[in-house]
């Protein structure tokens, strides 16, 4: 009797201890169930109505446990931008081995791309580039790539020009001849610097009216501000006034700067040709004072040409548009370096343009920049000015462009205007806790973090 009692004893403490085990592997997923359950509730726009504690069951019917939900919502300009979730979930049997997960969930942005392309373009031989490049149109890229380059060309082909130094075709490198038409694949390479393994085409086409930014909705926002946020047409203040310069100063804080003259300078674009560009600033002055940037909703809105450079401290957004005029379109250059104040992820900085954004000509040799640049309508590029070759550019951010990006022009193989050496990081503190109204190449939220506590 008593070695049964014994061995019965034994053998109800290892059930015991088995349902203790499967209570707590039952916690953990019913925790995961309550994480599951607000990941549709946001995706479904519906967070508002859904509960903070429920039951769940198994296929059967019969309950399994609990969980309680705690939200901890990120929000900028009103706009929820993250949601960090904690869930604890409490078995129907043990309830003392609940368990507890907290995840965040998040939009993946336009950072997760060293560049976003909706044209065809030519990665020139100096390039370093990393992080992933993709465009809707044709690739080549004869620079060095440490990341995904991906072309959505139809069909995995699309015909390479003389401005993209297909003339004559370089057969020897996958092309092939078809009446006068030089026929590449999606991406293709005529150097060794780059990496061909890493070249992925044909992809999906990427949707370039998902990511366009409604930029009326700026507007109302910065013009509701108490602030000085929104900026009219430059006329408006200064009859003489060419546009805006704005400069971001390391104390948290810009300046504004009405420009009154602007030195022309000949130039060629792709879309107009060969004329003077008036994007060099001759004459400017300081318009009031320092204005402090707001944490909680840092937009800018002007209503005009911006140049911008300067130093960040915080995450921004600033945005320039002409939507008084169906008319008119306006342009963001850049004059000078532009620089955060740390690394560390605190600062960031979104640039939209209802156009173009386009570097100056008399750019610094050596220039920086950062951010997340967005050319709506319009591309990012420095046009071509005879023998104004400068040393380096450097750009730590992404490159949303809708038209053909382009810093550097060549003749015969020749640099003969732009950058002589540039080098592309995307910055991935951004891509889940950008600036305000950054776009979003994901239309649902996502678990960017899971942790149990």
């Amino acid at each position: 009797m008593l070695l049964l009692s014994g061995l019965l004893g034994f053998i109800l403490l290892q059930l015991r201890q088995a349902s203790q085990r499967v209570a707590f592997t039952q916690a953990l997923e019913v925790a995961e169930a309550g994480i599951d359950y607000y990941k549709w509730c946001l995706n479904n726009n519906v967070a508002g109505s859904c509960q903070s504690q429920k039951n769940v069951y198994d296929l059967s019917g019969n309950l399994v446990g609990e969980f309680v939900l705690v939200i901890d919502p990120s929000t900028s300009c009103g706009t929820t931008t993250a949601q960090a979730i904690t869930s604890t979930g409490t078995p129907e049997k043990f309830p003392d081995l609940a368990r507890k997960i907290r995840v965040l969930y998040s939009k993946e942005s336009v950072a997760a791309y060293t560049y976003l392309l909706n044209d065809n373009v030519w990665a020139g031989d100096d390039r370093e580039i990393r992080g992933v490049y993709h465009s809707n149109g044709g690739i080549r890229m004869d620079g060095e790539n440490q990341s995904i380059v991906s072309s959505s060309a139809p069909n995995g082909e699309w015909v390479c020009t003389d401005s993209f130094g297909c003339s004559p075709c370089p057969t020897a490198y996958g092309c092939r001849t078809q009446g006068r038409q030089c026929i590449c694949p999606g991406v293709f390479t005529t150097t060794d610097n780059s990496s061909p393994d890493l070249f992925d085409f044909p992809v999906t086409t990427f949707d370039f009216d998902r990511i366009t930014i409604n930029l009326a909705d700026i507007k109302d926002i910065a013009d509701d501000s108490p602030q000085e946020y929104y900026w009219p047409p430059v006329g408006e203040i200064d009859s003489d006034g060419e546009g805006y310069h704005v400069k971001f100063l390391e104390d948290g804080t810009f300046e504004v700067w009405i420009i009154t003259d602007l030195d022309r300078v000949y130039g060629y674009s792709i879309e107009e040709g060969w004329k003077y560009d008036y994007f060099s600033i001759g004459e400017e002055y300081r318009y009031g004072n320092p204005i402090l940037i707001d944490p909680d909703c840092s937009l800018i809105f002007v209503e005009d040409n911006l140049w911008l450079g300067g130093k960040v401290k915080g995450k921004v957004t600033i945005a320039s548009a002409n939507l008084i005029s169906t008319t008119e379109e306006t342009d963001i250059i850049l004059p000078e370096d532009i620089e955060y104040t740390t690394f560390d992820g605190s600062d960031g900085l979104t640039v939209i343009s209802e156009r173009n954004i386009l570097i100056s000509p008399d750019s610094p040799s050596l220039m920086e920049i950062h951010g997340i640049f967005v050319a709506q309508e319009g591309r990012f590029s420095r046009n071509h000015y005879p023998s104004n070759i400068r040393e380096k550019l450097e750009i730590i951010g992404s490159m949303v462009s809708n038209g053909r990006v382009g810093t550097q022009w060549t003749s015969g193989g020749i640099i003969v205007s732009g950058y002589m050496k540039r080098e592309d990081y995307n910055d991935v503190n951004l891509i889940y806790n950008p600036p305000a109204f950054t776009p979003s190449i994901s239309s649902e939220f996502q678990i960017v973090n899971w942790e149990e506590l």
